[in-house]
């Protein structure tokens, strides 16, 4: 797998976005029960105040720098490393379909709603006709019973995919994924807003303004009821842990942990 280095106290998986589809078509083809993580500003934080969850990412096969300033403190924290793309799952998706498409691997799509999953299909069968979609879910919106929960992992191995996209919001498919592996014969990838972003139901910023790190500020400007906390106090949070961290380094003194 790819090589990870420190953000805060998660580690992080470095590399292009070519090795990431490379990495993520290896562990299709061997059949491993693995996991990959798409680790923004809200993953990083999360993991910090949690040490459960920071366990999952640690866990996880792969944990891309999902967001800008991931991939930047990838190369601000690290000395001599070089500079961190940014990796992100709106981006990566299309491209591991396509790659997919091509090396004969079969996918499914579990997570989100019935009319995006129809919409993500529809896309898939036009573009990608040799693409082999082997079955989708749409989980309720709450938590499932063992028995439902059972069913739908025999369903999934049934279908027998290489790679399993998890879309259902963070951190609840980063859970589900570590709490699945050994259990689900697939690599799992929790792609979460990628599902409806590839499905042509939500716009994406251009690329000038993904840039400047503007994607939390027009998904805020989306769904403020919903994303004024994670943005607004999550990337607050970021923000002064990375100026710690960086301070701790500049001075000589160890850098400041979090508890396990």
């Amino acid at each position: 797998m790819l090589p990870k280095l420190p953000v805060l106290d998660s580690w992080i998986s470095t590399g292009a976005p070519a090795d990431f589809v490379a990495a993520i078509l290896k562990l299709g083809a061997l059949r491993a029960s693995a996991y990959v993580c798409f680790a923004n500003v809200h993953m990083v934080v999360e993991a910090q105040r949690d040490a459960g969850f920071r366990q999952i990412l640690r866990n996880a096969a792969l944990v891309a720098p999902d967001g800008s300033p991931v991939a930047a403190a990838v190369h601000w924290l690290n000395a001599g490393s070089p500079p961190q793309p940014r990796v992100a799952g709106m981006d990566l998706l299309p491209e591991l379909l396509t790659a997919a498409a091509a090396s004969g691997q079969s996918v499914y799509f579990y997570g989100t709603t019935e009319p995006v999953l129809a919409a993500m299909v529809a896309r898939a069968r036009r573009e990608l006709p040799a693409l082999r979609i082997v079955g989708t879910c749409s989980p309720p919106f709450r938590p499932l019973t063992p028995a439902e929960d059972a069913a739908e992992v025999a369903a999934i191995n049934a279908a027998d995919p290489d790679l399993l996209f998890v879309a259902l919001g963070c951190p609840r498919q980063e859970r589900w994924m570590a709490a699945h592996q050994d259990r689900v014969r697939a690599c799992m990838l929790g792609v979460g807003q990628a599902f409806p972003v590839y499905a042509g139901l939500e716009p994406r910023l251009p690329r000038w303004a993904r840039r400047l790190w503007l994607e939390w500020a027009y998904r805020l400007w989306l769904e403020p009821r919903r994303l004024w906390k994670r943005y607004l106090v999550t990337n607050s949070r970021f923000v002064y842990l990375l100026a710690r961290r960086s301070v701790a380094h500049l001075v000589g003194r160890p850098a400041p942990r979090a508890t396990a």
